[in-house]
């Protein structure tokens, strides 16, 4: 119910202000607007409002939405004359309008999408982004960042001369620097304060890889706590609470082995799909044998144990590893607008690389791996939550500014070869592009659909 929500919620205001965009700036434009519709086919709701009577429709399939102009070229398909609108209403027809005025129809959906990335990213930087220092853990051997002399226990202050502030900054940046640069400069504070440069080879970073994290292909791991393997939530149901586990109990033994962290437990769980082990936990100071059998989940194709137990963890431990990183107002527009920047030129150059052949189409998504991912995010909380909209507003940004016929960007094309050239593109010529434009779409769309379902299969 939670990933159903998400999802409609997700879909329904990112439409919603991507419509709005061309709707506000076409009545700025003096354009008639007959339809503003949030979803496709039958309606469900429909309203005309206003002095134009535009019909404000809710309909039933949620995956986009079309806001209707006035336009002449349309009349036939609408079965309506030109006798059927006085001369001061044809005046307004967007086929009517300036090159000028129908570029910035066109162009307001995306840029409404990439404003709204950069609202939230504000909000977030203005509320306090949570994250974990960005303390370097176990470096793993012959990797590019043992080359680079990295040590643990060394904190990283900045990439290529760019201040971060959290571990998850790192991360992107170092994905972000490897379409650009072959190797960054690093620099770090060593555990007695002592200040380091190194040089990091990216060359191992796959983007055709999404299963692998940036920073571990490259050596590097968190810092992470040496926490006590105590339980805190425990799912009804769960092979946890089949065996009889306890919000607060702290496990000692599992199977033969001695339980030091959380990290041990999980591991040995992981280990033992459709296995019974043993455990002794520590119960309000009584020593307790249990039996549970993890069930078996697909995790990147491999099966893993799972128990459905979570972790306890004490706040004051929780501090001495996250940073909760805050922001001045200006501070926060300069860094949402830096952030929708970049991650839309990112996605931009990942496009790139898949039509030139650099980098597959695994890396693509549809609307079951943004509704498990809407689903996901909503549980983690509403920053996190937040934070999925605004990537995910500036990617239909971005998708709609492709020069593809049938989407903004298409058009957008059309009106700079009308600048150029001084005419408009012949209608005959733009029907064939529609056409093409359609089968780019549905090539990207069966491809997006295989991966979704390829995920859900290989988990």
């Amino acid at each position: 119910m939670l990933t159903a929500l998400a999802f409609i919620l997700t879909l329904g205001l990112l439409v919603t202000v991507h419509e709005y965009g061309h709707f506000q700036v076409a009545r700025w434009c003096g354009v008639k607007v007959l339809k503003f519709s949030i979803g496709f086919g039958k309606p469900l709701w429909s309203k005309k409002i206003g002095l134009d009577q535009t019909e404000f429709v809710l309909a039933a399939i949620p995956l986009g939405g079309f806001v209707k102009m006035l336009d002449e070229r349309e009349f036939e398909q609408d079965e309506v004359s030109p006798g059927d609108y006085s001369e001061t209403q044809l005046k307004r027809a967007f086929n009517r309008q300036s090159v000028n005025k129908r570029i910035a129809i066109v162009l307001a959906g995306p840029m409404a999408n990439l404003l709204l990335a950069i609202f939230l990213y504000w909000l977030l930087f203005m509320t306090g982004v949570v994250g974990m220092k960005p303390t370097v853990g176990k470096v793993l051997d012959s990797s590019p960042a043992a080359i680079a002399n990295f040590v643990s226990g060394e904190t990283i202050q900045k990439i290529n001369g760019r201040v971060v502030s959290t571990w998850q900054e790192v991360s992107w940046f170092l994905l972000n620097e490897s379409l650009k640069n072959s190797s960054v400069e690093i620099q770090a504070i060593s555990s007695n304060q002592e200040i380091l440069t190194h040089q990091l080879s990216l060359s191992t970073i796959n983007i055709d890889d999404v299963s692998k994290d940036t920073l571990t292909l490259l050596g590097l791991t968190v810092l992470q706590p040496n926490i006590a393997a105590r339980v805190g939530d425990v799912v009804n149901g769960s092979p946890a609470d089949l065996a009889g586990l306890k919000t607060n109990d702290l496990v000692l033994l599992i199977g033969n082995t001695q339980v030091k962290s959380w990290e041990d437990f999980v591991e040995v769980v992981r280990q033992h799909a459709n296995v019974p082990l043993d455990m002794l936990v520590l119960r309000n100071s009584a020593e307790i044998k249990l039996t549970v059998r993890p069930s078996a989940v697909i995790e990147h194709g491999k099966e893993v144990g799972r128990i459905g137990a979570a972790l306890r963890i004490e706040q004051s431990e929780l501090d001495r590893f996250f940073v909760t990183v805050h922001y001045s107002a200006i501070q926060s527009l300069v860094k949402a607008t830096e952030k929708t920047w970049e991650t839309a030129i990112f996605s931009l150059k990942m496009l790139g690389k898949m039509v030139s052949g650099q980098a597959s189409w695994k890396g693509m998504s549809g609307p079951v791996t943004i509704a498990n991912y809407a689903g996901q995010s909503a549980g983690m909380g509403i920053k996190v939550f937040i934070g999925f909209l605004a990537l995910i507003s500036i990617s239909i940004g971005v998708l709609n500014l492709l020069p593809i016929p049938v989407l903004d960007g298409g058009h957008l094309m059309y009106y700079m070869v009308e600048i150029l050239t001084g005419k408009a593109v012949p209608e005959s010529l733009m029907v064939v592009g529609q056409k093409i434009g359609f089968s780019m779409l549905g090539f990207m769309m069966v491809i997006a659909f295989y991966n979704d379902i390829n995920r859900l299969i290989t988990g």
